[in-house]
């Protein structure tokens, strides 16, 4: 179906990656995985066609339907959801103008009988392509995916100015989803998303019948899709057959099986080289040692590429606080209403938070997750009863707004010297390091970071200033699965209390001790870790 044969690209200069050979067959469900910054979406727009600045060749068939969602959805503005979604298949809509133009033709009363017949069978022509594409119930399909990905139904023919950035978001995936094609190119579609949407996109992507080739920063999402990897590192693309788990044990593998050939190959290497020296000036081995040097001047060395630095760096253990952190008593929040009236979000909240509890806040998108942590936090007042943090706890406090304390002229180093101006600079080094800024990136400006770079640099400045109580809301967001693992990997470590908000189930399966659910105007507690939370609530 897709075939990328020998490609090689350039970038800056620099070889991105070389002599790149992979297939993807009809329904094959492929994740593209690799550190930022190594080509992935490079590689999408090479496949698409928005890149032809490489050598080597990406083929497939002429008449292959390939759609492509993508980060950059583009300026909306001048219809309806519904609408959007619809014109996602050109084709479909052509074919619907022609059969139209031919009904108009049909009624002509003075219609001689041999151009009917010929409009007649280009019709059935195109009535037979308009079906073979889904073109009669392609608007309530678009309506079903559209509330899928959590538009309801009175907001279909709203106009699309009317929607955030990340709701726009969701009405371009619904436009590539409704077309079904061939093959789906797809980088980072959970981004913006909430659980439920996820759970229900994994689910309509598993019964995709066409093949998927993706890009996901959520390790369950792609285990629970792909059956096969395509990973980009060290400027080389590389396949494994099996899902992101069996890829990471298989490329572990693969590295060990590496390493011995490489050790074993330099010490047949040395012999001959000893050889070489030592009998280099003796005529009566002349014979002998050009022929070593003939074999060492042909030998493929084995290269083991470069393994992923990885830092050892202990957090500072928090100042330890009273047992009682949190004391929530008779919690209620209201938000008023354009009409006057009010929004219940919850009522009636009593709980203990203890210390070193992990608690989830969990629910649908725009339950009130949210809201529940401001209000924990004095980012925002309740309606009704009080929370209480417990003596001696410093609160941290993690939001997507976070990225406003940010000086955008400041370095990355100077922001956490800012944080942390007690700390030595090996130290901020250190911390930095370990949350993936190495060498020079400690250099670059603010402004100049992504996303996902802020969230790394606040997260690591929020663990290192002796808060006893992170509230966390969606750190996961914009981080790719290595950060992830570092931001796990630190706060499973952590001794203080920690409240978040997360959609990654592999986060939350990690690190959840106890379940706030936030919905239907209250919250509900389930006390155990986020398995037995899905337990009690499966259908």
């Amino acid at each position: 179906m897709l075939n990328i044969s020998q490609v090689s690209k350039l970038q800056g200069g620099e070889v991105l990656y070389s002599n790149v050979n992979f297939q993807i067959y009809p329904g094959e469900k492929v994740g593209l995985v690799g550190p930022n910054g190594t080509g992935k979406t490079t590689l999408f727009r090479m496949i698409i066609g928005e890149d032809k600045s490489f050598e080597g060749q990406v083929s497939f068939p002429e008449k292959l339907r390939l759609a492509y969602f993508s980060q950059n959805v583009g300026e909306m503005k001048g219809a309806t959801a519904l609408e959007v979604v619809l014109s996602g298949d050109e084709k479909v809509q052509k074919l619907q103008d022609e059969l139209k133009g031919y009904e108009e033709k049909l009624c002509d009363p003075d219609l001689d009988p041999d151009e009917m017949n010929k409009i007649l069978e280009r019709m059935g022509d195109a009535q037979t392509e308009f079906e073979k594409r889904g073109g009669y119930d392609l608007e309530s399909r678009a309506e079903e995916v559209l509330t899928g990905l959590g538009i309801m139904p009175e907001d279909h023919r709203k106009d699309v100015s009317e929607f955030s950035g990340g709701w726009k978001m969701r009405i371009a995936l619904a436009r590539v989803l409704v077309i079904k094609p061939d093959l789906i190119i797809m980088d980072e579609p959970t981004n913006y998303l909430d659980l439920e949407t996820i759970l229900w996109l994994e689910e309509w992507l598993q019964n995709f019948e066409g093949a998927i080739f993706m890009t996901t920063h959520d390790r369950d999402f792609m285990n629970s899709i792909c059956n096969k990897i395509v990973e980009v590192a060290h400027r080389r693309v590389t396949v494994y057959s099996g899902n992101y788990d069996f890829y990471e044990k298989e490329r572990e593998v693969r590295r060990a099986q590496l390493v011995s050939e490489a050790k074993k190959q330099q010490e047949s290497i040395a012999k001959d080289e000893e050889f070489i020296a030592r009998f280099k000036a003796r005529a009566s081995h002349a014979a002998q040692v050009q022929s070593r040097v003939k074999k060492l001047e042909k030998i493929d060395r084995v290269e083991v590429p470069a393994e992923e630095e990885s830092i050892n760096f202990e957090f500072p253990t928090p100042p330890r606080g009273g047992d009682d952190v949190i004391v929530i008593k008779e919690l209620a929040k209201t938000w008023p209403k354009p009409d006057g009236s009010e929004l219940q979000v919850f009522n009636g909240l009593d709980t203990l938070i203890k210390r070193q509890d992990k608690v989830a806040v969990v629910g649908v998108n725009g339950a009130g997750k949210s809201t529940l942590l401001k209000t924990i936090c004095g980012h925002t007042e309740p309606t009704a009863g009080t929370v209480q943090i417990g003596p001696s706890i410093k609160l941290g406090y993690f939001s997507q707004f976070s990225f406003d304390v940010l000086n955008p002229e400041s370095t990355v180093l100077e922001e956490a010297q800012g944080a942390l101006p007690e700390a030595s600079d090996g130290y901020l080094r250190n911390l930095l390091a370990a949350f993936l800024f190495r060498g020079d990136d400690v250099k670059k400006k603010v402004r100049h970071l992504s996303g996902g770079e802020k969230s790394r640099l606040l997260l690591a400045v929020l663990l290192s200033q002796n808060n006893n109580l992170l509230i966390l809301d969606e750190p996961t967001n914009h981080l790719d699965i290595q950060s992830r693992e570092v931001l796990l990997t630190a706060l499973k470590k952590f001794e203080g209390t920690i409240v978040f908000v997360s959609h990654d189930r592999h986060f939350l399966r990690e690190l959840t001790e106890k379940v706030y659910e936030v919905g239907q105007q209250k919250v509900t507690i389930y006390p155990g870790n986020y398995d037995y939370y899905l337990q009690k609530t499966a259908p």
